[in-house]
């Protein structure tokens, strides 16, 4: 059985190109440091001047115990895992705990100003709802 092993330095080359009769004609320049395109999205690599939508932005004391929320609503077209991310990231900038519940994001107390910053960069419309 000592003699079955299977080499793995390498071996020998293909010995010719796949690829060597592909031309680049009609192809993008290639730039240099830019990443392929995978086809996920993620929140950095968004455009911030890119508009996403309107979210809108609400303080909620009901049924909470006479505690202050900051709820944000009203999202199109993103999924659970951005929306994870950005109540992370708010959570950090605001120094708060919260949540992603129902599709919103809750803050406890009042961050409307902070939170309407980071969506802003993120490329959504905050809009400041209710009373």
């Amino acid at each position: 059985m000592a003699g079955d092993k299977i080499a793995t330095d390498g071996g020998q080359g293909l010995g010719q190109n796949p690829f060597g009769s592909l031309s680049g004609a009609g192809l993008p320049a290639n730039t240099g440091n830019r990443m392929p395109d995978t086809g996920q999205k993620t929140a950095s690599a968004e455009p911030s001047g890119r508009n996403r939508g309107r979210v809108d932005i609400v303080r909620e004391t009901g049924n909470r115990g006479g505690k202050t929320v900051t709820v944000v609503r009203g999202f199109v077209g993103i999924g659970l895992p951005e929306k994870e991310q950005l109540a992370k990231k708010m959570r950090a900038a605001c120094g708060c705990g919260g949540t992603v519940k129902d599709g919103q994001i809750e803050l406890q107390g009042d961050k409307r100003e902070q939170v309407a910053r980071i969506l802003t960069e993120a490329g959504f419309r905050p809009v400041f709802a209710g009373g």
